[in-house]
């Protein structure tokens, strides 16, 4: 609570009145006796009621997620190896784990076998879905305790169900970590906005203490991006306890869970390196080491702390680059350097040629939010109310942190601020600065906006059914009685709920009756010839994304695969993905017998790609990182050369062409093999020297060192 409330408390008249209040409930006559019971009567009959309708809320949602799922895919009818499949990218890969605990000997290898209750494939998802039921949950209680009414938790279900399109993905990307990961992180949200109420009992602020902190715990486990996710966090804490609107022994409580979680997770995880160096650790160790070091921050007048304030940043900020320094220092870690690079360079703080943070950058995902994200959401009616009740509130947050800082006495200024102080309650004043920030994130990095889109709902339902915001409204206006408050704080949310059901009502039960099937025929026959051709200790080489489907169908050894915060690993798929670059057959053909390949998998939508644009192909971003020139029409950076590894090269010529052998210029690659470009090969899987005409027998056998028939192989694949 900020301290002009707490001043206001403190004054005889509310006093005075407030007595006489209490001294009446003990009256012989029982009739203000009866009032208070028919009260609290009334809260538990509410309570019942907004606690049945968010459980059925989110079972709804897990029901409804599910049946898409179904309809799109036909999941259900479908072969192992197509449910397999459709776990595109990393998720064959997080999905192959799971399948390998299930077929493990013993429960000491696996775990328990389930396979006489469920399929081990919907045991999985089936348990993602359940999780989705968890979050809306979640949201609707936030959005209950920062209101005061159900009826605001009803409203936000129903705007994260109906803008499903930006508010999740689960349905269509299951075993992401993040769709184990954001379930989680919404309880922690939802508690520590209840520990941020005022006058809450020990035993209830220990038993809420106790639940961030296993939120929190859930959360970090399941996430790779978990310790970037609760820096943010943390900064919002660091933000509102220098503004004296948050009380600090709480924040400093919520900074210890942050360490103690991730310290736990990084033990679990065994000791990984990454947790350690992260910069979340190094930041909420520095703020509890400045509060130590600086004295008296929060007294004096406003010029006084303005300099406190300022000085304690810089330190923080220092503190944290140094801790942060020296301990990757200490420890040789440089898991996380890609993502630093990556940064760096998309907030323009130099060009880059480094491969893994030009592959970010590429990315649409990692790219500026899309502007019809926020047409879509308008659709809704919650962008626009979203962004009226974040003016409402920033506004107030502004004037009562200005207050809290000029520690002015002046009755009258007081008595102005109520309202703004009502408003900003510490859970309120947490839920802003925290939907500010991730807002933030998300308008910068697209893959984000799931942080952000669900809270969006609990922030613009939490404004829209607010007292003290309508409060507000009407007196500026000169409008404000207390009925008219609580007419409005219940007609409009009703009003958008009708509004809601009678335009996007059709356009759900259209979803939930259009059936779709799975169909990827080419993908299926790689997956069974490897199974059938190809022997079980047998190692592939290829992209990150479809050697995750070749680990999860076929249990075939891997050069690679997605998992991309090891430094190692990464430099490992950069060398395997030289089969795409301007490098000879030697020097590829070394690289793959280096990591033990046997056979190698080339993709046409690699060597052909059109979805990225000059500069941004896998190919090219492999070129600049060689330091050799792009393909196609266009500017080059002026140091950049030809590769003279591919000089004097005799390419294999299109399939659409002849297999003959033909002479090509320096660089060019619209038909090669040798350079090595291999968009000359026919989309099918084969063994090398297996129904190949002479010429091409004779061209793979040079390119990858073995002979006609030989052991050694690859394989190409649309």
């Amino acid at each position: 609570m900020t301290t002009v409330r707490q001043r206001r408390a403190g004054k005889g008249t509310e006093a005075a009145e407030d007595q006489p209040s209490e001294e009446k409930n003990v009256k012989p006559d029982g009739k203000i006796l009866s009032d208070h019971t028919g009260g609290k009567l009334w809260n538990v009959l509410s309570i019942s009621v907004g606690g049945i309708v968010a459980l059925s809320l989110g079972l709804l949602t897990s029901v409804y997620v599910a049946t898409l799922h179904e309809n799109d895919l036909w999941f259900s009818n479908i072969k192992e190896v197509e449910r397999e499949i459709s776990f595109r990218t990393e998720c064959g890969l997080y999905y192959s784990y799971y399948k390998q605990m299930i077929q493990a000997a013993s429960i000491q290898q696996g775990i328990v076998n389930c396979k006489q209750y469920l399929e081990p494939v919907y045991f999985y998802i089936y348990t993602l879905f359940g999780l989705q039921a968890v979050y809306v949950i979640a949201l609707y209680v936030t959005s209950w305790l920062l209101s005061g009414t159900w009826l605001s938790g009803l409203l936000a279900a129903c705007w994260y169900i109906t803008n499903r399109t930006d508010t999740t993905r689960v349905e269509f990307t299951i075993p992401l970590r993040e769709n184990w990961a954001l379930p989680f992180f919404a309880v922690q949200i939802a508690a520590i906005t209840y520990l941020l109420r005022t006058h809450l009992q020990p035993v209830q602020e220990r038993l809420t203490v106790t639940a961030v902190f296993i939120a929190t715990f859930l959360f970090s486990l399941t996430w790779q991006f978990n310790q970037f996710m609760m820096l943010i966090q943390a900064l919002a804490l660091f933000i509102l306890d220098c503004f004296d609107m948050l009380p600090t022994a709480k924040v400093t409580w919520l900074y210890i869970i942050q360490i103690s979680a991730l310290l736990l997770v990084c033990v679990l995880q065994f000791f990984n390196s990454m947790i350690l160096g992260s910069l979340l650790i190094s930041f909420n160790a520095s703020v509890l080491i400045a509060r130590t070091i600086q004295k008296n921050l929060k007294k004096g007048g406003l010029l006084n702390r303005l300099g406190k304030l300022i000085l304690h940043v810089l330190l923080v900020l220092c503190l944290t680059l140094l801790i942060n320094k020296f301990i990757k220092k200490s420890l040789n870690l440089e898991s996380d350097e890609h993502i630093f690079k990556f940064l760096k360079a998309k907030f323009g703080f130099g060009a880059t040629r480094d491969f893994d943070a030009n592959l970010y950058l590429c990315e649409e995902a990692f790219g500026l939010l899309p502007l019809n994200t926020f047409s879509r959401l308008s659709d809704t009616l919650l962008f626009y109310i979203y962004v009226f009740v974040l003016f409402l509130m920033t506004v107030a947050a502004v004037i009562v942190a200005f207050q809290n800082l000029s520690g002015s006495n002046q009755v009258q200024f007081m008595e102005k601020m109520e309202e703004c102080t009502i408003t900003l309650k510490p859970d309120a004043a947490y839920n802003l600065i925290h939907t500010v920030l991730f807002g933030c994130l998300a308008l910068s990095t697209m893959r984000m906006k799931y942080l952000w889109t669900s809270h969006m709902c609990v922030f613009a339902s939490f404004g829209l059914c607010s007292t003290e915001v309508w409060k507000l409204i009407l007196k500026c206006i000169h409008l404000y009685t207390s009925q008219r408050t609580h007419v409005i704080k219940y007609s409009i949310p009703i009003i958008t709920l009708l509004y809601i059901s009678y335009k996007f009502w059709p356009g759900i039960m259209d979803e939930l009756s259009e059936l779709r099937e799975f169909y990827d025929p080419d993908t299926v026959e790689l997956m069974n010839w490897i199974k059938s051709s190809t022997p079980n200790t047998a190692v592939f080489a290829g992209s990150m994304q479809l050697l995750a489907g070749v680990k999860l169908c076929t249990g075939r050894t891997l050069t690679n695969h997605p998992h991309y915060e090891d430094k190692n690993l990464r430099e490992r798929t950069k060398q395997i993905y030289q089969i795409y670059a301007k490098r000879s057959p030697e020097d590829v053909y070394g690289i793959l017998r280096s990591f033990g390949t046997d056979y190698v998998i080339l993709e046409d939508s690699i060597c052909y790609e059109r979805r990225h644009s000059r500069g941004c192909r896998l190919r090219d971003l492999l070129d600049i990182a060689n330091g050799h020139i792009m393909d196609g029409l266009g500017e080059n950076e002026p140091d950049l050369k030809p590769s003279l590894k591919c000089q004097g090269t005799k390419p294999l010529a299109s399939s659409e062409e002849s297999s003959t052998r033909t002479n090509t210029a320096p660089g060019e690659r619209e038909q090669l093999l040798l350079c090595p470009r291999f968009q000359g090969l026919p989309a099918r899987a084969k063994h090398a020297g297996e129904g190949w005409s002479s010429g091409e027998q004779s061209v793979l056998a040079e390119a990858w060192g073995c002979g006609t028939g030989g052991k050694k192989g690859y394989v190409s694949c649309s």
